[in-house]
């Protein structure tokens, strides 16, 4: 009757607790989250002929640089994704913060462990109150189970959960950003070689023309047609275009490097042929504002941490309240005088546990402090990568907007230019002109030839940045419920 009242009284105390547990259980102590409000202007300001009206869903997600047509570029990008070791790193601590958020919620649920020994004793014979009938060997068998479960009545497992998905919703943002960036790098260093290509072969052209000039005043100063003056100054044009060729191949060389590294080869093995590449200038569709937020990496991963460090206020007033759990143990247990698994060896102990801090000389408060502070640190950083990336959309807009601006006026003068080199030389062989003068057409014409590749680059170079700044290949899609994530209260 006794071990029956037992059961009784277990049960209803067990029973009481289970109850407030589940009045309990829906507490949750973390403010209800708001993503931080930022300045959203209704259109881009430096928008211009650049824009189409094509909606910005159209603009390719996963292989962007596409929209330039080169199929070099396409090889190189497509080699980033399986061997450039930054993003592999990124890649690693994405898996990291899966695994955090795996062991976070791990402590949701009941633990269960299992465990035994066989153990040999001797008892010293001179132990504390040993009675004079105990033996000095015995033997100490046991096996048992043991199951804990934290109640979590404050939310703080609940909320470290969340703040666990929101952290790696962030570094599958991070990793987006990473791949970005660098697709982004190796096509500006690209694009950038190419036009270094161009003008090497536009400084060769030179050097062959300056090369028939320097031959013609050789030519006119053994007739004692020419002077000196005009040996040295021809002399001069075509060492100065040679010196500005081997330059442009040293830049040349350094790029090609860069992109070893960015698509996993040493740079000693790697090569990329020179080539005449007609790269062109792409229409990149933009929308309103608005889209930008669902498009780049970096706004996705702050806003994300402003939902981790939100919910991060719950844990800490969490703290303030007593911690309860359930626990429970049974197995069987006995000296090695009869089978361990009989019903006079078995034992059992259930019951709820609580433990609270009464004074902690100001921790929980500090805590609570910390966990404030970066939520509004937080924030702070998001609206900052918010306005940084509203500065970057209107700064490439303007560039290409005035760099086809420069582009026209740069070609009549390239024009202009080539045609009075032309003139002088003709007029430099019929006696009609100094060659001082042919000089300074040639020079002329280089420079305004050489400026004409310089603002294709920079337009090409901004056209890129334009796209990373509007979030390239990044998709609301590639984080998990992210939609429901930001718009309700996380745990």
């Amino acid at each position: 009757m006794a071990m029956k009242f037992g059961w009784k009284a277990l049960a209803m105390r067990t029973s009481a607790v289970l109850a407030g547990c589940l009045l309990l259980a829906g507490c949750n102590l973390a403010p209800d989250y708001k993503v931080p409000a930022t300045p959203q202007p209704a259109t881009f300001k430096e928008t211009g002929p650049w824009v189409q009206s094509t909606p910005v869903s159209a603009l390719p997600r996963q292989a962007w640089w596409k929209l330039y047509n080169d199929s070099t570029l396409n090889g190189l990008e497509d080699r980033i994704e399986g061997a450039n070791p930054t993003l592999a790193q990124a890649l690693a601590r994405y898996d990291a913060a899966q695994g955090f958020l795996e062991q976070d919620q791990s402590e949701l649920l009941p633990t269960l462990s299992i465990g035994g020994h066989a153990n040999a004793d001797k008892q010293s014979a001179n132990r504390p109150l040993r009675s004079p009938n105990q033996p000095n060997y015995y033997g100490d068998n046991m096996a048992a189970g043991a199951v804990f479960w934290d109640l979590d009545l404050w939310g703080r497992i609940r909320n470290e959960v969340a703040a666990g998905k929101a952290e790696a919703q962030a570094s599958f943002a991070d990793l987006a950003g990473v791949r970005l960036s660098l697709q982004a790098e190796l096509a500006d260093n690209y694009l950038q070689l190419r036009g270094l290509d161009d003008e090497a072969r536009l400084l060769q052209d030179a050097i062959t023309i300056y090369g028939k000039a320097l031959t013609l005043t050789n030519e006119r100063h053994d007739k004692g047609i020419a002077s000196g003056l005009d040996v040295g100054q021809a002399q001069a044009q075509f060492s100065d275009a040679q010196a500005q060729l081997s330059d442009v191949l040293a830049r040349r060389a350094l790029l090609e490097h860069a992109i070893a590294s960015l698509v996993g080869e040493a740079a000693s093995n790697f090569a990329i042929a020179q080539e005449a590449a007609d790269v062109k200038i792409p229409n990149v569709p933009t929308d309103v504002p608005s889209t930008l937020l669902e498009r780049r990496p970096d706004i996705a991963a702050a806003e994300r941490e402003v939902a981790a460090t939100n919910v991060g206020i719950g844990v800490a007033r969490a703290a303030f309240y007593p911690d309860i759990s359930l626990s429970a143990l049974a197995g069987f247990q006995n000296t090695g005088s009869n089978p361990l698994f009989a019903a006079p060896n078995a034992f059992w102990a259930l019951g709820p546990m609580v433990a609270m801090t009464l004074f902690d000389n100001g921790l929980h408060e500090g805590e609570l402090a910390v966990a404030k502070a970066a939520n509004a640190d937080a924030a702070a950083a998001y609206r900052g990568t918010v306005l940084k990336a509203f500065q970057e959309v209107e700064d490439n807009l303007v560039l290409l907007n005035r760099l086809a601006e420069a582009a026209s006026e740069r070609a009549t003068s390239v024009q202009a230019a080539t045609h009075t080199q032309d003139l002088a030389l003709a007029l430099y062989r019929n006696g009609a002109l100094s060659f001082l003068d042919v000089v300074v057409a040639q020079t002329t014409a280089l420079e305004a030839q050489q400026q004409a590749l310089a603002i294709q680059t920079r337009r090409l170079q901004a056209s890129v940045a334009l796209v990373r700044a509007l979030g390239g290949g990044w998709s609301v899609a590639q984080i998990p419920n992210m939609a429901q994530l930001s718009s309700n209260k996380p745990g």
